[in-house]
């Protein structure tokens, strides 16, 4: 974790600043532990990713192999903390260590579909700004992309094994967080670019829009997705088209721009294994205020 982030990441269950528990540091904070001094919630910072979850045991207990090879490589106080979060495990969980592993994996193996190039071209079109998020990082592909042009950049996901990937070739300006994309991570803080690609079929998408709209008051949001919400009994509840996902930005106060009034369809090809392609027609709305 870089120190800087320290100044932006709130307590998610009371709003309060963290307080810093360094453990090992080198060029950045390695491993550590984040205190709310005001609740008493304790968030680990794990081989450079600061876990802010609300329930740490409930993350690890849905990553069994991943805890237990976390446990081998870590300090001896990290792992009294691993070891009790994992004695709190709840049996029955399915573990999301392999497949969050295999999805890494797929999306290495994509990075030259034609969508990231598209997503870049229409990011040089856009003014540089000073604090960026980008939600569902995954590997890191664009919010590194987002590096070059933005003081400030922070990219969320839920896959401890992206974000592993995401940290190679680290840039100074740019932190990964591991977080649920509706944990209020940084608080009430106001960011002028914000990145949200194909997330809508794993939140509730106007839930998702209102946060959103509550984290820009000037600025940028950059947002698609291929509306691929059948995900039997994980669906979300309320799906956005691509002319319901324009006609709620604009209810927000989001004038849609460059281009994008009317749906796209960029292709987004995703590589699941040396005989299997998944072909995806991306929508991509860039809306201001």
């Amino acid at each position: 974790m870089k120190e800087f982030t320290l100044d932006y990441i709130r307590c998610i269950k009371c709003n309060s600043k963290l307080e810093l528990d360094i453990l090992k540091k080198q060029n950045e904070i390695e491993e550590g532990f984040l205190h709310c001094k005001n609740c008493e919630s304790v968030y680990p910072i794990i081989e450079k990713l600061p876990i802010i979850w609300d329930d740490f045991s409930s993350y690890i207990s849905n990553r069994r192999t991943l805890g237990g090879k976390l446990v081998n490589s870590v300090s001896p106080k990290m792992k009294l903390f691993l070891k009790k979060s994992l004695t709190n495990n709840i049996k029955n969980i399915e573990d999301r260590s392999n497949l969050e592993k295999r999805w890494t994996k797929i999306y290495q193996e994509s990075t030259r579909s034609k969508f990231y190039s598209t997503i870049k071209k229409k990011i040089e079109q856009l003014p540089s700004s000073k604090l960026s998020l980008e939600y569902g990082c995954s590997i890191g592909t664009i919010s590194k992309y987002l590096s070059e042009s933005s003081q400030t950049v922070f990219g969320i996901d839920r896959s401890f094994e992206a974000l592993k990937i995401a940290q190679k070739n680290p840039k100074e300006n740019l932190d990964f967080i591991i977080a649920d994309s509706f944990s209020p991570v940084f608080g009430k803080t106001k960011f002028d670019l914000i990145l949200a690609l194909n997330l809508l079929e794993l939140v509730e998408p106007l839930d998702f829009l209102n946060q959103i709209n509550n984290q820009i008051t000037k600025g940028h949001l950059l947002i698609s997705d291929p509306y691929d919400y059948d995900r039997g009994k994980n669906s979300v509840k309320k799906p956005l088209d691509e002319k319901a996902l324009r006609k709620n930005l604009r209810k927000f106060g989001f004038k849609i721009i460059l281009g994008t009034n009317n749906p796209s369809n960029i292709t987004w090809n995703l590589k699941l294994n040396p005989r299997t392609k998944l072909h995806y027609k991306v929508d991509l709305v860039i809306a201001q205020k």
